[in-house]
């Protein structure tokens, strides 16, 4: 996979996943869904963590608004050394599947950091309304944009059988996250890693024999 190919690759995937997080930004309020099937919803949803809706404030003793900002400046470190790595790889003339899964994580993470740097200076409130672009009263600045999530599978939607110990008649649903075009590369990215593990790093393992 050489250089011009792995490039078309990052830009479908940040025009599809931008695309898709402004119109949702610009046609759903906050927490609006709409089913699609039994187990898919398009359902609006702002992260302004990391994974998971994790806030670094949950996890360190800082406040919410220092979190972000250290969350997003992380962000745009990581990017870099995503960037430079898919770089050297394409260079050395690295295995495919190493190049394609580099490519993926590197598209995912910059889409994403995309929202986290600029959404909250391109829109406003979601709040009880509908968002506008280039909106003249946005909802943050530089650096403490929210994420647009909005697929969700919620394939399995039950109650726990009550003979089950400490969880009978609880609700079970299965899959519980909410996620959007940008992560979905990333998680791509990293089962490809994890799945083709030694034909992706087939080549330095040569090298360093």
């Amino acid at each position: 996979m050489n250089l011009k190919k792995s490039i078309l690759l990052i830009v479908l995937i940040l025009v599809v996943d931008q695309l898709s997080k402004i119109y949702i930004k610009t046609n759903f309020v906050l927490g609006e869904s709409v089913q699609v099937f039994s187990w898919f919803k398009i359902l609006f949803i702002e992260n302004e963590g990391a994974a998971w809706g994790t806030k670094l404030s949950d996890i360190l003793p800082i406040s919410e608004s220092l979190g972000k900002l250290f969350l997003t400046i992380f962000r745009l470190f990581a990017i870099f050394g995503i960037g430079y790595w898919l770089f050297d790889i394409i260079k050395k003339q690295s295995p495919k599947v190493l190049i394609l899964a580099v490519s993926l994580i590197f598209a995912g993470a910059l889409g994403n950091i995309i929202d986290s740097v600029l959404y909250g200076l391109l829109f406003n409130d979601s709040n009880n309304q509908v968002a506008e672009l280039f909106s003249n009263e946005p909802y943050g600045k530089l650096f403490y944009g929210k994420v647009v999530d909005m697929l969700y599978f919620p394939m399995i939607d039950t109650t726990w059988p009550e003979w089950v110990p400490s969880l009978g008649g609880k609700s079970f649903r299965f899959f519980e996250p909410i996620f959007n075009i940008a992560d979905t590369a990333i998680s791509t990215g990293v089962g490809i890693l994890i799945f083709f593990n030694k034909k992706a790093f087939a080549k330095l393992k040569n090298q360093n024999s």
